[in-house]
């Protein structure tokens, strides 16, 4: 067993985010700017995963969400272990698809 599918994890952030006015409009592009920003990418429409270290890594992204989050809307959070990320399985129509393979990010600290 590797320890290291069981302490790096992944953050999952999905969002129904109303889009019917200008303020709505803008409150949505905000708040997806701001998770690709933090180094988020987008998994499916409205939802956006960031592959963090460490436990204490994912919680510093997930207090970055939490402060982005926007007025309007459902927003979810779930955090999951390398290993049951590499269990997900997608599906186009009803031929099983591989998973795009998401980059390993680069973390630098200064």
């Amino acid at each position: 067993m590797d320890l290291n599918a069981y302490r790096i994890m992944w953050v999952m952030v999905f969002f129904d985010l109303p889009t019917e006015t200008k303020k709505e409009k803008r409150a949505y592009t905000d708040f997806r700017k701001a998770l690709l920003k933090d180094g988020f990418q987008m998994f499916q429409f409205s939802i956006y995963v960031r592959h963090c270290s460490s436990r204490e890594n994912m919680k510093v992204h997930i207090r970055r969400v939490k402060a982005a989050l926007p007025e309007k809307g459902l927003v979810g959070i779930m955090a999951i272990t390398d290993r049951q990320f590499e269990e997900i399985e997608v599906f186009d129509c009803r031929a099983e698809k591989k998973a795009a393979p998401l980059p390993q990010q680069l973390e630098l600290f200064f």
